[in-house]
């Protein structure tokens, strides 16, 4: 529990800057709620290739629910029922799910699997294809994967001296969804310096939600003494909120899974707190820490708002024809946020 801070008048009130939108985004309340929903039709244990998203929490209530999490399909026995997780799958793990008779449910986001499609159109027109993203995350292993021979993988600015291409004509750049706009934009950049007949994706490839709550944040970061971005650290997201915040005018940012992880000495001489969470964070974890903070002393909070969500999408094929055979409900309510 955090101490109780005596307030000073002669200062400014205390208060708290709650970014909207934040937390839950479409492509992770959809796999999310495919675990629960498997595990129901199915029974436990449902298996899941990787955390389904990036988030401790989460991934802690599923298995209390009966989901196994794996690191590769040879943990999982013959036939059982597995889950791909949120951020994808390279088709070398879909062709392993088929040879060892799994009952694969493929709850890639959409938006990732439209990043796939452009990977593997390109590279049929056998472009090189510049991927932007972070070397090892799951996300950039399965994109790369549709097209190993044409993807070569690029981190941020400072690696685009280093790119090698056949034919600068014939060169297209995506980038995994979860990326900083602005540093992915910068890396864009220094490749069109390089390559100017650089070509672009049809659409922006950083997902909406990664984008939205990129801006909400910069709107509240300047008037910040403290941000505290609610996510996990292997969450690509999460920690593009915490620099985002800090290049926008944040005094201190930092990131917790956990109301208990705040740290009394970062609230010395803190009148103004910014809030937000990544897009897997569910917001039970907000409410703890906005609950932690108002015993604190912090219990005036001001919702800023950016821009409202709606976007839904519907469960994995695979998923609603089982639901539909059982006589189940095939849509994403009834389900814990």
């Amino acid at each position: 529990m955090l101490p109780v801070i005596a307030d000073d008048d002669s200062l400014p009130p205390r208060r708290v800057l709650l970014a909207a939108p934040r937390g839950y985004c479409a492509g992770v309340d959809r796999a999310v709620v495919a675990v629960q929903r498997a595990l129901k039709i199915y029974g436990a244990p449902v298996y899941v290739r990787k955390q389904i998203v990036h988030n401790r929490h989460v991934v802690a209530e599923l298995e209390q629910d009966g989901a196994v999490f794996v690191e590769e399909l040879d943990e999982v026995p013959v036939g059982a029922h597995v889950v791909f997780s949120a951020h994808g799958v390279a088709p070398s793990v879909v062709a392993e799910a088929e040879q060892r008779e799994l009952q694969a449910i493929d709850a890639t986001c959409p938006l990732v699997t439209k990043v796939h499609r452009e990977a593997k159109r390109y590279a049929k027109q056998d472009y090189d294809i510049l991927l932007i993203g972070h070397r090892g995350h799951e996300e950039v292993e399965g994109t790369s994967g549709e097209a190993p021979d044409h993807v070569q993988i690029v981190n941020d600015p400072s690696e685009v001296d280093k790119v090698v291409v056949r034919d600068p004509a014939k060169t297209v750049w995506l980038s995994q969804t979860t990326l900083s706009v602005d540093e992915t934009m910068r890396t864009v950049e220094r490749l069109r310096e390089r390559f100017p007949e650089l070509v672009s994706p049809p659409s922006d490839d950083i997902c909406y939600a990664t984008s939205n709550r990129q801006i909400a944040i910069k709107n509240i970061a300047a008037r910040s003494d403290l941000v505290l971005v609610v996510g996990s650290s292997n969450s690509s997201n999460t920690m593009r909120l915490v620099d985002v915040a800090l290049d926008h005018g944040a005094r201190t940012a930092h990131r917790i899974d956990f109301a208990h992880e705040i740290e009394p000495e970062w609230l010395a001489g803190v009148r103004t707190i910014g809030i937000t969470s990544g897009a897997s964070v569910p917001d039970v974890l907000v409410d703890e820490v906005l609950a932690a903070l108002a015993e604190a002393g912090w219990r005036d909070v001001e919702e800023v708002r950016t821009d409202e969500e709606d976007l839904t999408f519907s469960l994995p094929k695979e998923l609603r024809r089982d639901l539909a055979a059982a006589g189940e409900e095939t849509g994403l309510g009834g389900h814990d946020r």
